[in-house]
């Protein structure tokens, strides 16, 4: 996961410790796709604590060779279907503005699912440390039947 998001050239490197609690700690909540061993793609999410009926999604990665054939529409899916039982009405992301390829995946999902797609400012370039971060936009996906 560490090495997608770092070849991604994209997303948020986030320490490698963090992406193995990841995986032991939230693996119900996110899901993998793999050719012959080999991590091509990974959502991370998490039921968020005040909104238990909402599937916040932290990140979504795909590796350059598997881009563009639906991979990630298709693991956040699959995503939804485990969480079936889990009475799940909602997904939300962050996504900043420049973020093409994801601003499309949430669109197109909300579409493919007949459900609203509502975008508001979650946080402003200005609350970031590092100058360059753009502001991220939630997306709040549902509700999803």
């Amino acid at each position: 996961m560490y090495t997608l998001v770092k070849n991604s050239k994209v997303l948020d490197l986030n320490s490698s410790y963090s992406y193995l609690m990841w995986g032991k700690y939230f693996n119900k909540t996110s899901i993998l796709a793999e050719i012959d061993d080999r991590v091509v793609g990974f959502i991370s999410g998490f039921l968020q604590p005040n909104a238990p009926d909402t599937l916040f999604v932290w990140q979504v990665v795909v590796d350059e060779s598997q881009r563009g054939k639906g991979l990630a529409t298709s693991l956040l899916e699959k995503l939804l279907y485990q969480l079936d039982h889990k009475d799940i009405h909602y997904l939300e992301a962050t996504v900043t503005p420049s973020n093409i390829a994801s601003n499309n995946l949430f669109k197109g999902l909300a579409k493919k699912l007949e459900a609203t797609c509502e975008v508001s400012e979650c946080f402003l370039e200005e609350q970031f440390p590092d100058p360059s971060h753009e502001t991220e936009w939630t997306y709040r996906i549902g509700p999803l039947s």
